[in-house]
């Protein structure tokens, strides 16, 4: 339940602090005066969204906190799934900045608006005017089966298979797609990788080839100048080599002379030899250099094919070539072992879909099975809320699965005897919607374990002995749930075990909003005013204190 509620500098409220009853706690006060601000805060802390405009000081943070006892409600995996601390006092704080941004804690931990909502919808349910409106949507009538039905173990199965069977289903139909893209081009494909696998190319070969071509188309004239240098080197009277001989032998001869000569005859020496060796190199080239008319045609053709295909697929390397016929091989690969693959993406997508369909009938076997007592337990309720020829249908109609299952639900209503139960909007009025709305709530209280129920006006429209009733009912529920409700009714308030007014305190420079827990007498007083107006007679007062006696 909650313990205790802060808000601080939120639209008219400047510090607002609350420690709820257990049982039932009623809010009243005058239109305006601050009640749905209380409820807006509260939104805030479910994880409604946030807006720096709300803020009472806009240069301040504007802090919601509500401490829940949730002792006694299962809900520990919650926590460890979320990786939150626990404890039997669970802090839920919203924060807003001046600047718009927000923040949510669970004991103290950051968390976000989901991690939030997921919580909180676990701690509280509202109940405002626009649940009225929600409940003629189909998902929200099938929620209130769901609810009462306790599917959340079989919609937690459920919403598991049909995530693998959507996963499953999108690749199998990613496959088909592919593949039917790839057969259209699966000829061309495969031309062009035949005709690169043919051509057995070599990454570093064009480079090879275009150095020997040019060799081959030089040749004579590369012969003629190694032969050359060759000459200029050893083959002449006035060679290097000759020359560097007689270097040699001159330092032969002063090394005799004087050893520290020795250094550099032997440079000398060595570089004898390296030229030998270098000139030998050279001639054995140049005997190798051979002018090859047949071979450079051959070079200019295998050239010719690879410049071709570089041009034809936009590239400029074999290395690019050969990319492309790895990709192609495995188009083409692909399309010849597309039959397996699909296959077995179709018997997986099959299976899936099998699973979900078994998890799917145990939902529509739950929801069917609760529907008799749902429709009969309302339409005994609206007996006592003074609808003795009310009458709810459920249909339920079986399609495609979607999120929450393959069912769609309709609530079929009427009020009057006689007149076919029809669509909830076109036969409801306000009083009307407001006393199946109650009803709803009324029976699936038993079926949740929340701790606390909060009614915003859920009285609107109705009065007299029906109003006693709904109060009746609240006080009810409040054996086994926390209720807190804003009302306008003296009936409902006269049934609360705590009673809070809200109202404008004017005394400053700025309207504040302010939240008083009413004593024995004030609520008399208060009720007497909500019966009769500012200035309650004796008789009014004394009728406030007997309705009050009387819940005592």
């Amino acid at each position: 339940m909650l313990s205790h509620l802060l808000i601080k500098n939120y639209a008219l409220i400047e510090h607002l602090e609350m420690d709820p009853d257990s049982a039932l706690n009623i809010i009243t006060g005058e239109t305006g005066a601050g009640k749905s601000i209380m409820l807006g805060a509260i939104g805030l802390l479910m994880g409604n969204r946030a807006d720096s405009k709300a803020l009472y000081n806009p240069t301040d943070k504007c802090v919601i906190e509500g401490f829940f006892d949730v002792s006694g409600y299962v809900i520990e995996n919650l926590f460890e799934e979320e990786d939150l601390d626990y404890d039997t006092t669970c802090v839920v704080r919203r924060e807003i900045s001046p600047s718009g941004k927000s923040r949510a804690f669970v004991n103290d931990t950051p968390v976000t608006l989901d991690i939030l909502r997921r919580v909180t919808s676990q701690l509280m349910d509202i109940h405002s005017q626009h649940d009225s409106i929600l409940l003629g949507s189909n998902d929200y009538q099938l929620q209130i089966v769901d609810t009462y039905a306790q599917n959340d173990a079989l919609l937690r199965q459920y919403r598991t298979d049909y995530r693998t069977f959507r996963f499953k289903q999108e690749a199998y139909e990613q496959l088909l797609n592919e593949t039917a893209t790839m057969k259209k081009e699966f000829d061309y494909n495969h031309f062009l990788y035949e005709e690169l696998q043919k051509l057995e190319l070599q990454t570093d070969e064009q480079e090879q080839l275009e150095q020997e071509l040019t060799i081959l188309e030089n040749a004579e004239d590369i012969k003629e100048r190694l032969q050359l240098s060759f000459d200029y080197l050893d083959n002449a009277e006035q060679s290097v080599v000759v020359y560097l001989k007689n270097v040699v032998n001159n330092l032969n001869y002063v090394t005799r002379l004087a050893d520290r000569f020795s250094q550099i005859r032997d440079r000398a020496q060595s570089s004898l030899i390296e030229l030998r060796d270098l000139a030998n190199e050279i001639s054995a080239e140049q005997e190798n250099i051979e002018t090859n008319d047949t071979r450079a045609e051959t070079i200019r053709e295998r050239l010719n094919l690879i410049y071709n295909l570089q041009t034809k697929h936009a590239v400029k390397t074999v290395a690019e070539l050969l990319a492309i016929q790895a990709e192609l091989e495995k188009k083409v690969s692909k399309i010849l072992n597309s039959d397996a693959e699909l296959a077995e993406a179709k018997a997986e997508n099959e299976a899936a879909e099998k699973q979900l369909m078994i998890s799917a009938q145990a939902l529509t076997v739950s929801r069917q099975a609760v529907i008799p007592q749902i429709e009969k337990q309302v339409d005994n309720s609206l007996v006592d809320l003074g609808m003795p020829n009310a009458s709810l249908k459920i249909n339920v109609e079986t399609g495609k699965p979607t999120h929450n299952g393959v069912d769609t639900v309709s609530f079929l209503f009427s009020a009057n005897k006689g007149v076919k139960p029809q669509q909830l909007k076109n036969v409801a009025s306000g009083g009307e919607f407001s006393r199946l709305m109650m009803t709803i709530k009324y029976i699936l209280a038993s079926k949740r374990s929340l701790p606390t129920i909060i009614f915003d006006e859920i009285d609107t429209g109705v009065s007299g002995e029906i109003a006693i009733k709904m109060g009746n009912m609240m006080r009810e529920m409040a054996l086994s749930h926390q209720i807190i409700a804003i009302t306008h009714l003296h009936q409902i308030a006269a049934q609360g075990k705590a009673h809070y007014y809200v109202y404008k305190d004017n005394s400053g420079n700025k309207t504040v909003s302010r939240v008083k827990k009413l004593g024995f007498n004030e609520r008399v007083q208060e009720i007497a005013q909500m019966i009769g107006g500012n200035n309650p007679s004796a008789s009014v007062l004394k009728n406030a204190k007997e309705l009050l006696s009387q819940k005592a």
